[in-house]
């Protein structure tokens, strides 16, 4: 057997590769572990005086949402981008498809989910408290079931020979958790629905979208296709932020009238968790209208994606600080 060893140029070329995906393996470990240290972490500092007690296990529970919501995000993003791609005349085949992967993990955050439910919002400490049969007595125990389902649903489609199929579990997803944030006690509870339905919509494709369309150009490399995928997605965002602004701020001022909002934005672990959102969000904005910049005005159109990548982690912290947002105590409505 002849063995062919690589020439010095091909080993010196190998060398920076594998450096450069090891990098960035480790780059990837530090954000996750920091975006999980957000929730777990998080209530203890947003609760810090103001007198508010949070539910039993409201770190773990943040934790949960925030994965939740991440793996709605990621098979969201994928669908949205490969309906722009597909409009592209001579598009290079789209990259793997990481939809399977999200749908197990929304599965088990569900799951995990789910089980708190079960035990009327405590914490199981064993497999022999959580009430299976117990979730289909409560509004809350459907949904969560609902969720379960859903996600379970959304991995066999994604799977199949037809992944665009799964927008309808992932739809059923997205209801279930507007369904959920807005009790039939609370004033108007279909209108603050519709508001979160249009707002996680939005916020999913955003996230999602742009996470995806990065993977697409870096698969495509110096296709012409790039560009014009990174300039389709630029449009689509704006109107999408305009959106997600307009809900957000109209939730709020439901949570939080307008008399009371400046003094709750910093007396309560809610108000806390959403001013530190919304200048999260407020960054974001900022990068994005600095790769739209770059993407018009630069020789490289594909220049854009230094700032577009930041971009995505501030996204990927507002998904974390919302899952957080979801277990804290609600505000108290000031009259």
């Amino acid at each position: 057997m002849t063995l062919i060893k690589p020439t010095a140029g091909e080993a010196e070329a190998d060398g920076p590769r594998r450096a450069s995906g090891a990098g960035r393996a480790v780059a990837v470990l530090v954000l996750v572990v920091v975006a999980a240290l957000i929730p777990l972490l998080g209530p203890s500092a947003a609760l810090h005086g103001t007198g508010e007690a949070a539910a039993p296990g409201v770190g773990g529970i943040a934790l949960l949402r925030a994965v939740l919501f991440a793996a709605l995000c990621v098979p969201v993003g994928e669908l949205f981008v490969t309906r722009l791609a597909g409009g592209l005349p001579g598009a290079p085949a789209g990259p793997r498809s990481w939809a399977p992967y999200t749908a197990a993990a929304g599965f088990v955050a569900a799951l995990g989910l789910a089980s708190v439910v079960s035990t009327g919002n405590l914490v199981p400490h064993s497999l022999a408290q959580i009430d299976i049969g117990g979730l289909y007595a409560s509004r809350d125990g459907k949904l969560a079931l609902v969720e379960i389902n859903a996600f379970l649903a959304a991995g066999l489609c994604a799977l199949s020979r037809r992944p665009g199929t799964q927008f309808w579990p992932l739809s059923a997803v997205v209801v279930a958790e507007a369904l959920r944030a807005h009790p039939p006690t609370e004033h108007n509870p279909l209108v603050g629905s519709g508001l979160t339905v249009v707002h996680l919509t939005c916020a999913a494709l955003w996230t999602g979208g742009l996470l995806h369309t990065l993977r697409t150009v870096r698969r495509w490399g110096a296709s012409e296709a790039g560009p014009a995928l990174l300039g389709l997605y630029a449009r689509v965002a704006a109107v999408l932020l305009a959106a997600v602004t307009a809900t957000g701020m109209w939730s709020s001022l439901r949570r939080m009238p307008a008399d009371t909002i400046l003094d709750q934005l910093t007396t309560t672990a809610y108000g806390r968790t959403l001013l530190a959102k919304v200048l999260v969000v407020g960054a974001v904005a900022l990068l994005a209208l600095f790769a739209r910049i770059r993407l018009r005005r630069a020789t490289d159109p594909l220049s854009a994606c230094a700032p577009a990548r930041v971009e995505v982690i501030g996204l990927g912290v507002v998904v974390v600080v919302s899952g957080l947002l979801t277990a804290l105590p609600l505000p108290i409505r000031w009259s």
